[in-house]
C-alpha cells in the first residue's frame, strides 16, 4: 500500500509539472460547450431587472407581484436543482444538458407569448427548472472532464457565461426598449429561445463524462475520453485507476465492459450517505459544498444585480434609459472580472481568492449601504453620496465576480466523492437558488421595512459571517484530483467525535471507580 501510494504521488506530480503544459484544447472545448448553459440563468436573470419597469406599466401589477415575478425563478430552478443530480446519474451528464436546453426552450416561448400575469407566471415556472438543471449540471460535467491542472480554469466558466447571459440581458433590454410597450418586454424575454436552440444542437458534439462512464461500467470509452482530456497519457491511466478505485471496480480489470450494480449506475443511496449516516468526511464535504453556496447569495449579490435601477432611482437617476445603461456596465464589470478570477484560479488558489472576494465585497457593502442611507436622509441631491453609490455597486459587483461569484461552482462541484457528487452538488445549487429566490422576493418588502440602507448593512453582515466561514471550513484543493479530496476534509469532525468519546470513556471509568 505504502509503495502504491508513493507510486502515485509520483504521477500526481507529473499533471502539475513545474512548468505547466498547454491548455488541453479538447478539454477546454467540451468545458466551453457544457458551461453554456448558464448562459440561460445569466439572460433571464439580466433581462428581467430591465423588463419588469415594462411588465409593471403594461400588466399593472404592484411591487409584490414584481417581488413574485422576479424571485420564483430561483424556487423553481431549486426543483430543477434538486431533480438534476439524479436524472444526471440515471440517463448522463450530456442528455441532462440536453433536457435543460428543451425546457428552456419552452419556458422562453410561454413568456414570450404571455397574455397576462399569470402565463407569464407559468413561462417562469417551466424556465426556471431548465435553469435549475442548466446550472447543477455544468459545473459537475466539466469537473469530470477537465484535468487537474486546469479544472478550475475550466470549471469557473459557468460563471463566466452567467455574467455573459446577464449582459446580453441588459443589451437585450436597452435594445427592444425602443419597440411599443406591448411587443417590446414580450420579446426581451421571447429571445431567449435563441440560446437554448444553439445549446441543445452544440451539446450533442460533446462526449460523455468519463466518470460517468466508469459507473455505468463502459471504461473503454471512458479511456478513450480520459486519453483525449488528460495532459498526458500518464496522466489518463493513472485517472482511470483513481476512478476505478472510487466506483469499487478492482484494479485488475481490463475489459472494456464490465457489469455493475443498479445502486452503483443509478445513484441510489446517496441520500441516506449525505443526510442520514454521513461519516465525518462527508459531513464536513456536506456543510462546506451547500455553505459556499448558501453565502455567495445570502451576501446579497442578486440585490445589487437585479435590483440596480431601483438603486440608482434611490440615487437620484430617473430616466429609464439612464438606468438601463448603469445596469450594462454593471454587466461588463461582472463579466471581466470573472474572466480575470478564471485566469487566477488554478495560480493562486481558492482560499485566497474567497476570502479576498469576501472581504472586499463587505467593504463595498458597508460603503453602499452608508451612500444610500445618506442620500435617504437628505432633502437635496448630495453628488458625492450618488457617485459614491453607483462606484459601490460596481466595486461590490466586481469583488463578488472576482471569488465568490465563479468558485462556489468550482469548489462545489471538486469536493464531492465520484458517487455522491452528481446529488451532492444538486444539493448546493438548490440551496443557491432558495436563497437567491428569498433574496429577491424579499428586498422591496425588506428596503421599505428597514430603508435601503438598512438592507445592505443586513448583507454585509452576512458576508462578515461568510468570511469567517470560509476561514475556518474551506481547505484549499488546488492542484488535487478530484479523487485526492476526501482526506483533506472531516478532520474538525472526527476532532469532535473524539473528544466525545474520550468524554464518554472518562465518565464510565470515573463511574466504575466509584464502584
Amino acid at each position: 500500500m505504502a509503495n502504491r501510494n508513493l507510486d502515485k504521488n509520483v504521477i500526481s506530480n507529473q499533471y502539475v509539472p513545474l512548468k505547466r503544459p498547454k491548455r488541453n484544447k479538447y478539454a477546454f472545448a467540451c468545458s466551453i460547450l457544457a458551461s453554456m448553459t448558464s448562459v440561460l440563468l445569466g439572460y433571464d436573470t439580466g433581462v428581467m431587472s430591465g423588463a419588469v419597469i415594462y411588465i409593471k406599466e403594461d400588466l399593472k401589477i404592484t411591487d409584490v407581484q414584481i417581488e413574485i415575478l422576479v424571485g420564483t425563478i430561483n424556487i423553481y430552478s431549486l426543483v430543477g436543482a434538486a431533480l438534476a443530480g439524479r436524472t444526471s446519474d440515471w440517463i448522463g451528464r450530456r442528455y441532462t444538458i440536453v433536457f435543460a436546453s428543451i425546457i428552456f426552450f419552452v419556458g422562453a416561448i410561454l413568456m414570450g407569448f404571455a397574455t397576462n400575469y399569470w402565463f407569464l407566471m407559468l413561462g417562469r415556472f417551466v424556465a426556471g427548472i431548465g435553469v435549475g438543471y442548466a446550472l447543477m449540471i455544468a459545473p459537475v460535467y466539466t469537473a469530470e472532464v477537465a484535468p487537474a491542472s486546469c479544472r478550475g480554469f475550466c470549471t469557473s466558466f459557468p460563471e463566466v457565461f452567467i455574467n455573459g447571459g446577464v449582459l446580453l440581458g441588459y443589451v437585450s433590454n436597452y435594445a427592444f426598449s425602443m419597440l411599443p410597450l406591448k411587443l417590446g418586454w414580450r420579446f426581451m424575454l421571447g429571445i431567449g429561445v435563441i440560446p437554448s436552440v444553439l445549446l441543445g444542437i452544440g451539446v450533442l458534439a460533446m462526449p460523455e463524462s468519463p466518470r460517468w462512464l466508469v459507473m455505468q461500467g463502459r471504461l473503454g470509452d471512458a479511456k478513450r475520453i480520459l486519453d483525449k482530456t488528460s495532459d498526458t497519457l500518464e496522466e489518463s491511466k493513472m485517472r482511470l485507476a483513481d476512478i476505478k478505485e472510487a466506483a469499487g471496480i478492482s484494479q485488475d480489470c481490463q475489459d472494456d465492459i464490465v457489469s455493475v450494480t443498479r445502486r452503483s449506475s443509478h445513484g441510489e443511496g446517496v441520500w441516506k450517505e449525505l443526510f442520514l449516516h454521513p461519516t465525518p468526511t462527508v459531513l464536513h464535504i456536506l456543510i462546506a459544498g451547500i455553505g459556499v453556496h448558501f453565502f455567495q447569495q445570502a451576501s446579497g449579490i442578486d440585490a445589487v444585480v437585479m435590483y440596480s435601477p431601483r438603486i440608482y432611482e434611490k440615487a437620484g437617476i430617473t430616466k429609464h434609459k439612464d438606468m438601463l445603461l448603469a445596469t450594462i456596465a454593471v454587466g461588463c464589470m461582472k463579466t471581466f472580472f470573472t474572466l480575470v478570477a478564471t485566469f487566477l484560479v488554478d495560480k493562486i488558489g481558492r482560499r485566497i481568492l474567497l476570502l479576498s472576494s469576501c472581504g472586499g465585497m463587505t467593504l463595498s457593502l458597508l460603503a453602499l449601504a452608508t451612500g444610500l442611507t445618506i442620500i435617504d436622509h437628505s432633502d437635496h441631491k448630495i453628488k458625492w453620496a450618488i457617485v459614491l453609490c453607483v462606484c459601490m455597486t460596481y466595486s461590490s459587483v466586481a469583488f463578488f465576480s472576482i471569488g465568490m461569484g465563479p468558485l462556489a461552482w468550482v469548489y462545489s462541484s471538486e469536493i464531492f466523492p465520484l458517487r455522491l457528487r452528481a446529488q451532492g452538488s444538486s444539493m448546493g445549487v438548490a440551496v443557491n437558488r432558495a436563497v437567491s429566490g428569498v433574496i429577491l422576493m424579499t428586498f422591496i418588502s425588506l428596503y421599505k421595512a428597514i430603508s435601503i440602507g438598512g438592507a445592505f448593512f443586513l448583507y454585509a453582515g452576512v458576508a462578515i459571517v461568510a468570511w469567517i466561514f470560509f476561514y475556518t471550513l474551506l481547505p484549499e484543493t488546488q492542484g488535487r484530483t478530484l479523487e485526492e479530496m476526501e482526506p483533506l476534509f472531516g478532520t474538525f469532525f472526527r476532532w469532535r467525535s473524539t473528544m466525545k468519546e474520550l468524554k464518554r470513556n472518562k465518565v464510565e471509568g470515573d463511574g466504575s471507580a466509584q464502584a
